[in-house]
């Protein structure tokens, strides 16, 4: 899947129920992830910390959907397995995973390789991760190796500059950029244009080339 690429529905079994994909989601982001396999260490971390983060999604209006290529009454006992390793999980497990023992959703979306979708004990999914707005496109993508886990915290800050620069869309975030702290105007945006958008100011860094083109802000 290429960013900006409208993701296609599709129907799954899951550990909430049947779903179909773009009714699901309805007018939520989503964080669609695939992780190897149930029952490994490294994924039982993983789905255990963003059960723990819950809350934090919801607050972005954001919807979380977990995806592996086995069966569906696996993930139901891998789930038990996590709660009873994250015992600070509230409530019950917050969100389905997808049972895809085909592989078929796993090979559309680019999860694993579609030379080895008929071999079971190659054709495990990476981890790979979308984050989808609510027009069902592409918006980020993550792809990890089954060694190295994901960083949940990397995965909400990544939404709330997805989300400020659909709101603020002559603005981009910078490196290591965190909520609060400031961002960068965009060079398509003059100096004229800056202050009637920020008129509380913003700073221009003077640069060896004379060229001025790093100007931030933290009147957003």
């Amino acid at each position: 899947m290429r960013l900006g690429q409208t993701v296609p529905n599709f129907h799954a079994d899951t550990t909430k129920g049947p779903i179909n994909f773009h009714e699901w989601q309805g007018n939520s982001w989503v964080v669609l992830f695939s992780h190897p396999a149930d029952f490994t260490p490294v994924c039982t971390t993983e789905l255990g910390r963003i059960a723990v983060h819950q809350p934090e999604f919801a607050k972005r209006n954001t919807k979380c959907l977990a995806h592996s290529v086995d069966a569906l009454n696996s993930h139901v006992d891998w789930v038990n397995d996590i709660k009873s390793y994250c015992l600070d999980i509230p409530g019950d497990f917050p969100y389905p995973i997808v049972a895809d023992p085909t592989r078929d959703l796993a090979v559309s979306l680019g999860m694993l390789d579609e030379d080895q979708k008929k071999d079971p004990e190659v054709a495990k999914t990476i981890r790979a991760l979308f984050i989808i707005s609510p027009d069902h496109k592409v918006r980020l993508s993550m792809f990890y190796p089954m060694s190295t886990g994901r960083n949940v915290d990397e995965i909400l800050r990544t939404i709330d500059s997805l989300q400020l620069t659909d709101r603020l869309k002559v603005v981009a975030t910078p490196a290591n950029w965190t909520p609060g702290t400031k961002v960068m105007i965009l060079p398509t945006v003059t100096d004229e244009e800056a202050n009637k958008l920020f008129p509380k100011g913003f700073d221009k860094v003077s640069m060896p080339s004379g060229v001025n083109y790093v100007r931030t802000t933290e009147n957003y």
